[in-house]
């Protein structure tokens, strides 16, 4: 059988509705595609109250011609529904067993032609696809929360999967308004979240060695270099530190400062004692902010940010 034209897709099925699925529920929508949530657990209207929530912060940046919250559809199991799915975005648990589960009942009840893209956090898409009838349209499609609001997905494929897929689901993200980046090849966390996972290990290793406070580290960073990180990555940035040279005066007289700040580096082991301060202080320094009013100042402030990105290459 032969896959849609990316144009072609209209009805995408997402299975698993925690914070992830529903915020890709809500971003489908926005694209005016019909969309279809599996869940075993979730409430209809608990859900419909959800994609009302991001539905604010969607219309304000801008939903496509006839994009509707109505054309939702909740299903508690994976059955003969998902026949008409031309799309499938799998969020259920980081859990290999779940997702080999999940993904043998899907192709029960698929085409054969309908890509399968899992937002795993860090497995590899060869492990989720292995033992797979048709493992060459299986892959990684893993977004950063909230997926309705932040622009990019890194696009993996394992061992098996064919390169058109890996094409075809490029554009077919592109298409909608995402930011889709093909890794060269797959790797545990993918690239963000190994990226953000180093800062955070020197983040912990410094709390941990009384060099400073979560408070200060979280200022650093807003305050600091993560103002930068919004607009342009550490490869332009450092190409900008090189001045008139770029990033070869960089590398010639600065480099090896570089290299000597990852020689002291640290590796936190995050134990018993350790993890306790950590939760410790970071309660104690939200303890007046709750959950929600936190996700709220974050979209708020993507919003912002997302703006003037909007027409700028990073």
């Amino acid at each position: 059988m032969t896959r849609p034209t990316v144009s072609d897709v209209q009805r995408v099925a997402v299975i698993g509705a925690g914070t992830i699925g529903t915020s890709w529920a809500a971003y489908f929508l926005a694209q005016a595609l019909d969309v279809l949530v599996v869940d075993p657990v979730r409430n209809e209207a608990d859900l419909r109250h959800d994609i009302a929530d991001a539905w604010i912060a969607l219309e304000r940046m801008g939903l496509a011609p006839a994009a509707d919250p109505d054309r939702l559809c909740l299903s508690a199991a994976i059955d003969s529904a998902l026949a008409e799915a031309d799309f499938v975005q799998e969020n259920v648990p980081e859990r290999l067993a779940v997702k080999r589960e999940t993904l043998h009942a899907l192709e029960a009840v698929l085409r054969s032609d309908v890509v399968v893209s899992s937002s795993t956090t860090s497995m590899l898409p060869s492990a989720i696809q292995d033992g797979a009838a048709r493992p060459q349209r299986v892959l990684v499609g893993h977004p950063f929360n909230p997926p309705h609001l932040i622009p990019l997905v890194e696009v993996a494929g394992g061992k098996l999967t064919a390169r058109e897929t890996l094409d075809w689901t490029v554009n077919f993200y592109r298409a909608i308004g995402k930011v889709p980046v093909l890794m060269k090849k797959e790797a545990v966390g993918h690239l963000a979240n190994r990226l953000t996972a180093a800062l955070f290990r020197e983040a912990v290793h410094l709390v941990a060695e009384g060099y400073a406070t979560v408070e200060d580290i979280d200022e650093v960073v807003t305050s600091g270099p993560g103002l930068r990180w919004a607009l342009q990555g550490p490869f332009t940035t450092y190409h900008l530190a090189g001045g008139r040279g770029g990033i070869a005066h960089y590398m010639r007289h600065i480099g090896p400062t570089q290299q000597d700040r990852w020689q002291s580096l640290g590796n936190p082991r995050l134990d018993d004692e350790l993890s306790a301060l950590i939760v410790r202080s970071v309660e104690a320094m939200l303890a007046d902010t709750s959950p929600a009013q936190l996700a709220s100042l974050r979209d708020e402030g993507l919003l912002q940010l997302l703006r003037p990105k909007s027409g700028q290459k990073s």
